[in-house]
């Protein structure tokens, strides 16, 4: 835990909340830029790139490949979280986390621009897939960076709040990304639409470079990685070891744990904002504007509850809400695809607020719980890695699990059973890192 000196200079004290609110606030948008460049992607894979940029074979095959180059991006950001994290380990949060947001401006701008199949034929998805991957290296990147400039610039006690407000970049990231898409949709035809308007809500992306900017040269590096660059740089001189090294040699269990304990969050959050959007729209005809309308909303409660977790995680242990929103997961996985499939609007709503509530239940304490499980000279590796691998082996390839279980099943309710082995697995895994929190 950070300490502080029981009594400070006001002028000393009153910086230090000022670099406090300021590093804050900077990761917050950090992270929701980042995410809504994101996310953009999700929303026009499920409405329109099949058709626009993998034509061939029926609409099912088209959502399929679009989900399949949707899921490429969380293959990649495993990859963006062991080279940030190695790096961000070693020299610093600060620059990683502004390398992220560049690579994610560009790349998420690069398929605002991209020309069609029809116009340049097979380069248009081999290089949309090219972006995706950037895409993908940069979240990966980014999430270690912004949330461990927030929580370790946190005062004692309330690492699990400010951890939250990287968490909230998610939320932000798509009500700004329904919200755009929306916009596009109200003031253009469909066939605008398809046409050029869907580009907008990736040109709108640039804004992350303006943020980058902003933290290379406003933002200071985090106290807490300056004491650990001292012990790195001994340890390193003395064992020419590696943050990625050691994690690797001695910390690959927790990894894993933690990969396992939170791919029932990320893969249920993308079937609800990304999968059900597909579903909804064409196989119960249901009206895009007015499912764009209910995520949005949904999203919106999340503001609320987030924080309120992560604060109360700070007070009464944070593995024990992670792990009531697990458990909530698992059990409304059932009850959240039969109201989904009466087609009613309002059912829908109910069904994804209720799981929205056990994701954020989850989700607020999640980025304190993965800086708790390592020290801070391998931070950064550590609980990137974590993150990384819950995201692909949940979040990328569910929506496109998600299709192909309702082809080939018929039924929704395989769906859910998809969601509840998860669960299980992230209660096992919960369960073993408890266990290992009290023998320590």
């Amino acid at each position: 835990m950070d300490t502080a000196p029981s009594a400070q200079p006001l002028t000393s004290t009153a910086t230090a909340v000022g670099n406090r609110r300021r590093v804050a606030t900077a990761a917050a948008l950090a992270s929701a830029v980042e995410w809504y460049d994101y996310f953009v992607f999700g929303i026009a894979a499920a409405l329109v790139l099949g058709d626009l940029y993998f034509p061939a074979g029926s609409p099912t095959a088209g959502v399929l490949a679009s989900f399949a180059t949707f899921a490429v991006g969380f293959l990649a950001r495993p990859l963006g979280g062991i080279v940030a994290g190695q790096l961000g380990d070693k020299r610093g949060r600060k620059p990683m986390l502004v390398l992220a947001l560049t690579l994610m401006g560009l790349a998420t701008t690069g398929i605002g621009l991209l020309p069609t199949y029809e116009t340049i034929g097979v380069a248009a998805p081999i290089l949309l897939v090219l972006f995706r991957v950037l895409q993908g290296i940069a979240v990966g990147a980014q999430w270690g960076g912004a949330m461990l400039m927030a929580t370790e610039y946190a005062p004692e006690g309330k690492r699990g709040i400010y951890g939250s407000f990287v968490q909230l970049g998610v939320p932000i990231g798509v009500v700004t990304a329904n919200t755009v898409f929306l916009l596009a949709g109200a003031f253009t035809t469909d066939s605008e639409f398809a046409a050029w308007a869907w580009r907008v809500p990736f040109l709108v992306g640039l804004f992350v470079l303006v943020l980058a900017w902003y933290i290379h040269t406003r933002v200071e590096e985090t106290p807490e990685f300056r004491e650990a660059e001292k012990k790195l740089a001994e340890q390193e001189k003395a064992e020419q070891s590696s943050p990625l090294r050691t994690i690797l040699k001695s910390h690959l269990g927790t990894v894993l744990l933690a990969g396992g304990s939170f791919a029932v969050n990320t893969a249920t959050f993308y079937i609800i904002i990304t999968g059900v959007l597909d579903y909804t729209t064409r196989e119960l005809g249901m009206k895009k504007s007015a499912v764009l309308t209910v995520s949005l909303c949904i999203s919106l409660t999340q503001l609320v509850l987030i924080p309120a977790a992560a604060a109360l995680s700070d007070k009464i242990g944070r593995i024990r809400i992670y792990a009531i929103g697990a458990a909530g997961i698992g059990l409304w996985a059932v009850p959240l695809f039969l109201l989904i499939d009466t087609g009613s609007l309002l059912w829908l709503a109910v069904g994804t607020f209720v799981a929205s509530c056990f994701l954020s239940i989850m989700y607020g304490p999640q980025a304190a719980l993965f800086a708790e499980l390592f020290t801070p000279e391998m931070r950064y590796t550590g609980a990137s890695l974590g993150y990384q691998i819950a995201a692909v082996l949940g979040g990328g390839l569910a929506p496109f699990v998600m299709v192909l279980l309702l082809e080939t099943t018929g039924t929704s309710m395989a769906v859910s059973g998809y969601i509840i082995g998860l669960a299980v697995i992230a209660l096992l895994s919960i369960k073993v890192l408890a266990d290992r929190a009290r023998s320590r």
